[in-house]
């Protein structure tokens, strides 16, 4: 169980949480042969089970603050119930009073009669408060402190690779994921692919091309992610070695078509302003070569995907070539009616104007309109949906890799 998908569900999980730890409590006081008599036990119980139930059905009802007023009137009953502890620790972190939160859990954790499991919670708890109100420097500490009590624990090392990965700390990073990678299941390959490659970005902008190469290999060695494919590509055209570039273009556009436009805003990048004016242009020459050659691709399985239609429609239009541009666009949505999206639609609609075609960017805004599906952002994740403007490698939100869909800002 992910820690993402149990803060997504944590109403849920302490509603059915609460009954079974009411029970476990009940029959672990009653065997203790405690001196106090049965009646008294069943008075504690009954009155624990009125104050779960009202609050198991406060949170069912979304309200937390009610909910948490309950937690609190079982504490003062048996303050002894660790349990009840926990969940108001949890009730006050994902209803922001972290400060709350964070008190309890250290309370816990300064508790002489405790067990050093119960301790070990306490601390992850801890951890997660910290994490949750933005403490980043605190959060790792503790983090780092609940792994050297024990190291085998997959949602503190994935917590660590999530917080190193939002500061673009990379080498903590890379050394998490390895970490990760040793006590999952799942295969980090592909990510710590993608963090190598920021790596060697750092070095690419500032021109340390060694450096960057090292790192690439490195990046291929796990896996052939589509960021360090692309750095490969602007490495070669940086380089000068224009065949292999166009060599690197092509296997990109036939494994990952859908990322073509960000490959050459990608390449535009190598423009930079530390570059001397002869450099620049060098580059922009070589530049050139790569967008006339990717023009001149003429292979079906290529040419199959609307982002590749319309990096070269948007090519043509660079070069002031509108009718080889609405020829291409004609042809390609006659031959595969598939490919018409809503992205394919402005930009035809925009070149019969250019094209002075009134009558027929009318008739084609018409049906555009009359189908439209409205969008706010460029670009969004497929896994969780989140919407942006920018372009990202790992998404911001649910913090998966290579999930970025594209789509025309309208």
């Amino acid at each position: 169980m992910s820690i993402e998908w149990a803060q997504e569900h944590l109403l849920s999980i302490i509603s059915v949480a609460m009954t079974a730890i009411l029970l476990y409590h009940y029959l672990i006081e009653r065997d203790k042969g405690t001196k106090l008599s049965q009646r008294y036990r069943n008075s504690i119980f009954e009155a624990q089970s009125k104050i779960f139930l009202n609050a198991t059905q406060y949170l069912i009802l979304g309200h937390k603050d009610l909910a948490i007023k309950e937690f609190l009137n079982a504490v003062d009953l048996n303050r002894e119930t660790i349990e009840t502890y926990f969940a108001l620790g949890g009730l006050f972190r994902s209803n922001g009073e972290i400060d709350k939160s964070i008190s309890i859990h250290r309370s816990l954790i300064a508790r002489d009669n405790i067990s050093e499991s119960t301790r070990l919670r306490a601390l992850k708890e801890l951890a997660m408060d910290f994490d949750k109100g933005g403490f980043v420097d605190k959060a790792i500490e503790t983090y780092k402190d609940v792994l050297k009590i024990n190291r085998d624990q997959f949602e503190i090392i994935h917590s660590l690779c999530r917080i190193y990965e939002d500061i673009e700390d990379w080498d903590n990073a890379y050394n998490y994921r390895i970490m990760l990678s040793k006590v999952g299941h799942e295969s980090q390959a592909e990510t710590i692919s993608h963090i190598l490659a920021q790596k060697a970005k750092a070095y690419f902008e500032k021109q340390d091309f060694v450096h960057t190469e090292e790192y690439l290999d490195d990046a291929f060695r796990f896996a052939p992610s589509v960021s360090a494919k692309i750095l490969r590509l602007k490495l070669n055209l940086s380089k000068g070695n224009i065949e292999q570039s166009k060599i690197l273009l092509v296997e990109i556009l036939r494994e990952h078509p859908m990322y073509t436009s960000f490959i050459f805003l990608s390449l535009e990048e190598g423009l930079v302003s530390k570059n001397s004016v002869e450099e620049n242009e060098l580059y922009k020459k070589r530049l050139g070569y790569i967008k006339d050659s990717f023009l001149e691709i003429k292979t079906p399985e290529i040419l199959k995907s609307p982002a590749v239609i319309l990096a070269k429609v948007r090519l043509l239009k660079e070069k002031k070539n509108l009718g080889d541009a609405h020829i291409l666009m004609e042809n390609s949505l006659q031959e595969n009616p598939a490919l018409v999206s809503e992205v394919l639609k402005v930009e035809y609609i925009r070149l019969l104007i250019e094209l002075n075609r009134p009558e027929e960017a009318m008739k084609h805004t018409l049906d555009y309109f009359n189908n439209l599906h409205q969008s706010l952002t460029r670009h969004y994740c497929r896994d969780c949906g989140y919407n942006s403007d920018n372009i990202f490698w790992r998404c911001p939100q649910c913090h998966a890799w290579e999930t970025i869909q594209f789509r025309w800002k309208v």
